[in-house]
């Protein structure tokens, strides 16, 4: 996928791929620590930081859809 596919796609599309991908990202979190030979901690650490920048993506894209200032 090129950039201009990527920045074609509408807000709401993209808010729902980054919700899906947070998803799968937090079962995978909870499934690797039941496990405690799930996953290493640095891969633990690594998908916990992911989880983070998608849930910041989610918000602004929240906000670009529905800014809260009038425009």
């Amino acid at each position: 996928m090129d950039a201009d596919t990527h920045d074609q796609r509408s807000p709401q599309r993209r808010l729902i791929e980054l919700q899906i991908e947070h998803a799968d990202l937090d079962a995978m979190i909870d499934q690797a620590s039941e496990n405690a030979g799930g996953l290493d901690e640095l891969r633990l650490r690594r998908l916990k930081k992911r989880r983070l920048a998608l849930r910041d993506e989610m918000a602004r894209l929240h906000w670009l859809m529905d800014p809260k200032e009038p425009a």
